[in-house]
């Protein structure tokens, strides 16, 4: 399964790339797995504050709805309006077309893990 190493990752299951000043946030290929099927995504809208560790938005599968956590606090820039039409590039692409949105952050990206620890998370050990 990708763990991509440039990217942070959450317990939850939410990877983050920095583009700048700005946070890239999606789901990593785990999570897409085990959600199956993904069929509607809800974001939060663009302009909108968002906690770290708060539920900001939600992913429905085919077989179940599952929260989306903030893994940043910070404003929404950007959210990938693609997914409105095409919902399955989330499990189809998680680090590439799937993104979901985008943070300026309030504060520094603390407490995220590496590539290794999240593999080792989601590895069992």
């Amino acid at each position: 399964m990708q763990t991509p190493d440039e990217l942070r990752y959450t317990e939850q299951h939410e990877w983050i790339r920095t583009d700048g000043d700005v946070l890239t946030i999606g789901i990593t290929a785990f999570a897409a797995e085990a959600l199956g099927d993904i069929v509607f995504v809800e974001l939060p809208p663009v302009g909108e504050a968002v906690t770290a560790g708060n539920a900001c938005g939600e992913l429905e599968s085919t077989k179940s709805v599952s929260d989306l956590f903030a893994p940043v606090s910070g404003t929404v820039t950007e959210v990938n309006t693609a997914l409105g039409d095409a919902p399955e590039a989330v499990g189809a692409d998680p680090y590439g077309e799937g993104w979901l949105f985008r943070v300026a952050p309030d504060t520094d990206a603390d407490g995220l893990l590496d590539a290794e620890a999240y593999r080792l998370l989601t590895e069992g050990g």
